[in-house]
């Protein structure tokens, strides 16, 4: 078949989720002998047309130029882009900024989506924002012909809100099987003696509360906050916790080899993400080997179930800032199994191949 990917920055993946995703799942239809086209900015730092089977479709995208409107530009030109390419299968990650353009998709294409997380919850965005995303969120759904729910939560809400089925398809990971502790000389950390969190510096991934608990508990212990942090929350934190030395803010890192490195001997993994569906940078986690403390909402406890610890406030935080990795192998180790039964790249990918060539073979029908 030829399959189109919508609704990320493009790949490899410098940036975040959904690229991540994409950057598994193009080179996995690409393998199957799919004809598989992701979209990527122009500003992309890959400027090739192909990457490891997949083409590449860089389309203007003046993000950089006039801000977050830049994106909604991006998206139109991508979705005019799909229509001269006799597409069988659209998969569309996301609808933040598409699915006002949803009308201009291909009609003989099938279209499916992945309708992300509760976007229109997002503390970081004002109020007409919120009732514009409500919007978008009912126009993604009907302008899509099948709907994939990355977390049970959002596949609940779906069906509850507006009594539409969707399949539920979460993200995946590798395990980490080659730790060297040598990397960890690049960020002035020794084994097990850190705790970390992954993140964009947003409100709705509660990096106050955490960092607000980590200085409360009066603990010493380097804490790397690694994630874009280029936004007006990101130098309102920092300029918070400056004082709080210990509180080490690395930015975005993308070399997989160091993430997992830092994530295996870290001795606290905090995740603080409470909005969206299944995270990819929890199963990361959970794939490396973290002792995991993380946000305690639905999507969260859906996935980790009971081998984690959770918080809700700071107070929760500065308590559990005494917790130490080597008292919870049995959570370490029942989370890799997870990963190896329920979340590994290729049952994930997979299991979006058999969706997609049911969708086309019920059109056919």
């Amino acid at each position: 078949m030829k399959i189109a990917i919508l609704g990320t920055r493009g790949i490899p993946n410098n940036h975040g989720g959904f690229e991540q995703f994409a950057e598994y799942l193009s080179e996995y239809l690409a393998n199957k002998g799919h004809d598989v086209f992701v979209y990527n900015s122009h500003t992309h730092p890959y400027q090739d047309k192909i990457w490891r089977g997949v083409n590449i479709a860089h389309k203007n995208d003046p993000e950089d130029k006039i801000g977050t409107a830049g994106q909604f530009v991006y998206d139109f030109n991508c979705i005019l882009d799909s229509r001269k390419r006799h597409l069988d299968v659209i998969l569309q990650l996301g609808y933040t900024s598409s699915s006002i353009w949803g009308w201009l998709l291909p009609k003989n294409s099938i279209i499916v989506t992945n309708m992300d997380g509760l976007e229109w919850k997002r503390s970081k965005y004002s109020k007409p924002t919120r009732i514009f995303l409500k919007i978008a969120e009912c126009l993604a759904i009907k302008t899509s012909d099948h709907l994939v729910a990355d977390s049970l939560g959002i596949q609940e809400y779906l069906k509850k809100k507006y009594k539409e089925e969707s399949l539920y398809i979460p993200y995946g990971a590798e395990l980490f099987q080659s730790p060297n502790c040598k990397v960890l000389q690049k960020f002035g950390v020794k084994s097990y003696q850190y705790d970390m969190l992954i993140a964009r510096l947003e409100p709705e991934n509660n990096i106050e509360v955490i960092l607000q608990g980590v200085v409360s508990s009066k603990s010493n212990k380097p804490l790397l906050v690694i994630g874009k942090h280029e936004t007006k929350f990101g130098k309102y934190i920092k300029a918070k916790f400056k004082s709080a030395t210990h509180i080490r803010f690395l930015g975005g890192i993308y070399n997989m080899e160091h993430l997992n490195n830092l994530r295996y001997f870290s001795n606290l993994y905090f995740h603080g993400h409470s909005v969206g569906g299944t995270n990819p940078s929890l199963l990361e986690a959970m794939a490396s080997g973290c002792l995991i403390v993380s946000n305690d909402n639905i999507f969260n406890r859906s996935i980790l179930g009971e081998d984690a610890h959770y918080f809700k406030t700071a107070n929760d935080v500065s308590i559990k800032m005494c917790l130490r990795k080597q008292d919870y192998e049995n959570f370490v180790e029942n989370n890799k199994r997870k990963i190896e039964e329920k979340f590994n790249w290729n049952l994930i990918n997979s299991k979006y191949e058999s969706f997609i060539i049911k969708c086309r073979k019920m059109k056919n029908e």
